[in-house]
């Protein structure tokens, strides 16, 4: 028999990602380790409304969401122990702006830039609803026919409440495979 053990959510991992947007003419960057595929077409970060990053989604409709991979680690933590209100974070990752102006990281293996376009309050948090105006992916995480390799790319989890990161594991299955070679 199961246990109650509270009413905590229970969906994680989640993908680590940082965040990029212009915050007056300054790109700006925070962690995010609340974020969801809403359909096939929209995706949905979720940031305290406290965020000074949000200003600038606010202000410029774009944002990047860059997914995070061991090697930017290290930055990714660093971004998300500092406010942009206080710190000029501007320089921690180079940069390149996107086709709709928001900052894209060039160190994260796999970029999305998006478009706001309708927010969701709930309380203390303002979850952004956003369209995919285009995904950035370095050579290397790329299979022979241009499709993400998650074994190559490896992104970095987040898990909650503990707050720590994990790695990524191996394949082990192929979905709506398995169920077909019998239960």
């Amino acid at each position: 028999m199961k246990q109650k053990i509270g009413n905590g959510i229970a969906l994680y991992p989640t993908p680590l990602a940082v965040v990029g947007t212009m915050v007056n003419g300054t790109p700006n960057w925070v962690l995010v380790g609340h974020l969801g595929i809403m359909g096939h077409d929209r995706i949905m970060i979720s940031l305290s409304s406290a965020h000074y990053t949000n200003q600038g989604i606010w202000e410029s409709g774009v944002l990047s969401v860059n997914l995070v991979d061991e090697d930017m680690l290290a930055k990714a933590d660093y971004i998300g122990c500092v406010s942009g209100a206080d710190t000029d974070k501007s320089e921690i990752f180079s940069w390149h702006p996107g086709e709709g102006g928001a900052p894209i990281a060039e160190e994260a293996p796999v970029s999305m830039e998006c478009r706001m376009t309708d927010v969701y309050k709930t309380d203390g948090f303002e979850n952004f609803i956003c369209t995919i105006l285009g995904t950035y992916a370095k050579k290397e995480v790329l299979t022979g026919q241009g499709k993400l390799d998650y074994g190559m790319l490896k992104p970095v989890l987040f898990e909650m409440p503990t707050y720590e990161y994990l790695k990524t594991g191996e394949v082990i299955g192929k979905c709506m495979k398995i169920g077909k070679e019998g239960v």
